[in-house]
């Protein structure tokens, strides 16, 4: 007998109906195998009558199985915008450099990446190449350097191939003028000159600028080793290609892409098509 209080299960079988006999409940269901199947059950006590409906499922999993061939795949765990992305995807800012420390003066060499255009057909084009950024700070102690008072100097991917074509015994120099074709021009001049140091055991960097506009006229000179300019050379020429934005072309080549392309260029004279 059913008793309010107690607690009970229900069991739902699609594959064959199966009336449940019982004093206190009564069920109904419709004949058909995969159709959806609707039991409702009563339940008649003395304190209050309830009516529920259970819908089994099982049907609808039956047809979808069925039209399609093959089972419903479960829902994913998550969305995929939630999955983790993989190091370096993110569009996040990265700083690096190589720094040099001597008793005199100390040396840091930082890239900074070209800039780019956008064209009307959607794509890019580099509208200004990158650059290596030269910052020397004078020493005012045993490993302390006033960075209030560095000079900057910028190298040009011309200017970084001169360096990197140094022989033992070559040397170079460099004239920036940043106000160059402006009314200021002639007012700032900077000088740098790369030149063998006496014994050669690497270069000797130095830099002279002269700045009327503050009445100034500084000087900062610092030794290079044979190892540390090797170090710059290898920096030098795995970043230069980034420097000229050949990457972005690089990692814009995709296979689908090769055939637009090829009619792209099917109207322009090639060497080796004449």
């Amino acid at each position: 007998m059913y008793s309010p209080s107690s607690s009970h299960a229900i069991h739902c079988h699609c594959a064959s109906p199966s009336p449940l006999r019982s004093s206190s409940a009564s069920f109904k269901s419709s004949s058909t195998l995969c159709a959806p199947r609707t039991l409702a059950i009563g339940f008649v006590s003395n304190y209050q009558r309830q009516h529920l409906s259970i819908r089994c499922r099982r049907s609808e999993f039956l047809d979808q199985h069925r039209l399609t061939g093959r089972s419903p795949s479960p829902p994913p765990e998550e969305p995929a915008s939630f999955n983790p992305q993989p190091p370096g995807a993110l569009n996040s800012r990265v700083f690096v450099g190589y720094s040099i420390y001597k008793g005199k003066a100390a040396l840091t060499v930082d890239p900074r990446a070209p800039e780019f255009a956008p064209l009307e057909s959607g794509a890019y084009k580099v509208s200004k190449e990158g650059f290596i950024l030269l910052q020397f700070a004078p020493a005012v102690g045993t490993r302390q350097y006033d960075w209030s008072r560095k000079q900057v100097f910028s190298l040009s991917i011309p200017e970084i191939g001169h360096l990197m074509s140094l022989g033992a015994k070559d040397c170079c120099e460099f004239f920036h003028d940043p106000f160059k074709g402006r009314n200021e021009e002639g007012k700032i001049r900077k000088i740098l000159k790369v030149e063998p140091l006496p014994d050669g055991t690497g270069y000797f960097f130095n830099l002279n600028v002269q700045n009327r506009l503050l009445n100034m006229d500084d000087s900062i000179y610092i030794p290079i080793s044979k190892p540390e300019f090797a170090i710059l050379n290898s920096a030098f020429n795995f970043i230069v290609p980034y420097l000229l934005g050949w990457h972005s072309f690089a990692n814009a080549i995709r296979p689908e892409n090769s055939f637009r392309m090829n009619m792209a260029r099917s109207s322009v004279d090639f060497e080796w098509g004449k």
